[in-house]
């Protein structure tokens, strides 16, 4: 696990509000130099903390190496209040409206188990929320990707 300091969190905040900006905006509004903002990116990307060298943050560098996936069965008449009470749950990663076996699908990211069964019962006590089940990830094969669709794009769709 990298350990990583105040300013190196508000850094990484500020990559993914703005994965856009350039050196001198992230320094400008970290209130730092730009010499601070290059070095402390190169030891993120060092510690593992930035995937591929970008703006994408790898939360098991940060320590949390927990990855759930839910599926929530819902009360449909409570389906957007239990979408925004997802919302408010910080280690709620994504949220999805599905077809199938379930109501929503969300991605959670936890320290440990203890923690991952902490989330779980914040999401049993909400108001619509029937039942849930949980898969543990336990390794990454293939991370979320886009570059093969784009290729096919390129190819005019020959696949």
């Amino acid at each position: 696990m990298a350990t990583v300091d105040d300013l190196e969190i508000r850094l990484l905040l500020e990559l993914l509000a703005h994965p856009r900006a350039q050196i001198g905006d992230l320094a400008e509004a970290l209130g730092v130099a730009r010499n601070t903002v290059q070095s402390r990116l190169r030891r993120l990307d060092r510690a593992g903390v930035l995937r591929d060298g970008g703006r994408d943050v790898d939360l098991a560098a940060l320590g949390f190496d927990v990855l759930a996936f839910i599926t929530i069965e819902v009360a449909h008449r409570e389906l957007d209040a239990v979408i925004a009470a997802l919302r408010r749950q910080e280690q709620v990663l994504e949220v999805h409206e599905i077809s199938g076996r379930g109501d929503i699908w969300c991605r959670v990211a936890a320290r440990d188990t203890h923690n991952l069964q902490l989330v779980l019962r914040a999401i049993l006590r909400m108001r619509g929320v029937i039942r849930t089940e949980t898969s543990l990830a336990l390794s990454e094969h293939i991370p979320y990707r886009a570059q093969p669709l784009l290729r096919q794009l390129v190819d005019g769709g020959r696949q």
